[in-house]
């Protein structure tokens, strides 16, 4: 199939460039950007100049992408908010598109006004595109035309967390969660706070209380335990360049057992979540450079809590690789297809 990167430029852009230029299930047949219109894309992505040839970028005019026939499927790497000026025309156009912005990834334009800033820009489309989460979601979604791919906290706060709430091994009240981000989680902005003087030998929390994926998470977790689940999370910008670190504290109802019991039942079949053994604790250089989590978990009998860990590559498993592993799902194709790097 002929496939198409929105917003190519950025972190998880260049990810998405990369798996697709050497799926195999896959011709990268265009890549757009609004600024680099014109350029050779491996002259902005030297390292993959064996891969890509004379392809160059396009210009991202949403109705005339819509309108071409030797494009089958869509993925968006946009901001929030922009990502749905291509949505809308290409939905409409009976193209696949796998959106990795945060979109469609609320069920509720309401709360997405309230986390956003502003209000939802096709609220009409969110009935249409389904959240998947590939380890966790039914399969009724692979039906959808317009996807929904999840957030990188996100994705690290859900992999440990919802096979435990479904089996009420922890209390779904008072979770407090820790999450630690490597610097390109915030794109390609340029800031002062990002350049090296200030992130380097550096730890910072930021986004509490109210940070924006929040909502999703929230929003999530409430959904697969069948009741309300407000948590606290707490993320934090560390000196890294990519990776994801959480660390989640839950009030327990059941035996340590008993949570790898529910984890082995939810992801046995699963090619991209490790399970390590209580003790080892999951780090993300572990993780880093593929589509894998890794997650572990102690007890504290001193306070009764499960202490869960978790660790992603924020720019893979937290975007592209698996928006890419979404679309192996949805095609029929190996889920690892493409992504065993």
């Amino acid at each position: 199939m002929n496939a198409a990167v929105i917003g190519a430029s950025g972190y998880s852009g260049v990810e998405l460039v990369k798996i697709l230029a050497l799926h195999p299930q896959v011709e990268l047949a265009a890549v757009t950007s609004r600024t680099l219109v014109g350029e050779k894309v491996a002259d902005s992505m030297p390292a993959l100049r064996h891969l890509l040839g004379d392809l160059k970028f396009e210009g991202s005019d949403p109705v005339a992408l819509a309108a071409r026939d030797d494009l089958d499927l869509f993925f968006l790497a946009l901001p929030h908010g922009v990502a749905s000026d291509f949505a809308k025309p290409l939905h409409e156009a009976g193209k696949v598109v796998i959106d990795l912005s945060a979109d469609f990834r609320l069920n509720s334009p309401a709360l997405y006004e309230t986390y956003y800033g502003k209000a939802h820009p096709a609220p009409d489309l969110l009935a249409a595109a389904p959240y998947v989460l590939p380890e966790l979601a039914d399969g009724d979604w692979k039906n959808a035309s317009l996807i929904a791919c999840p957030g990188c906290y996100p994705t690290s706060v859900q992999l440990p967390l919802v096979p435990l709430l479904k089996d009420a091994l922890i209390d779904n009240s008072g979770i407090v969660i820790n999450s630690y981000s490597g610097v390109s989680g915030a794109g390609k902005k340029v800031a002062e706070s990002f350049i090296y003087a200030e992130r380097n030998e550096s730890m910072v929390a930021y986004g509490t209380p109210v940070h924006r994926h929040l909502s999703e998470i929230e929003e999530q977790l409430s959904a697969f335990c069948g009741k309300d689940c407000v948590v606290q999370f707490n993320p934090h910008l560390a000196p890294m360049t990519r990776g994801i670190s959480t660390t989640i504290v839950a009030k327990a109802n059941g035996t340590l057992a008993e949570v790898y019991a529910s984890w082995e039942k939810a992801y046995a079949e699963q090619p991209f979540v490790g399970i390590l053994q209580s003790g080892v604790f999951p780090d993300t250089k572990h993780v880093s450079g593929t589509n894998r989590a890794d997650i572990s978990a102690v007890y504290d009998a001193r306070t009764g809590n499960f202490v869960l860990h978790a660790a992603i590559d924020n720019l893979l498993k937290g975007a592209s690789g698996q928006a890419v592993q979404i679309m192996n799902l949805k095609y029929g194709f190996e889920q690892t297809e493409g992504l065993l790097f």
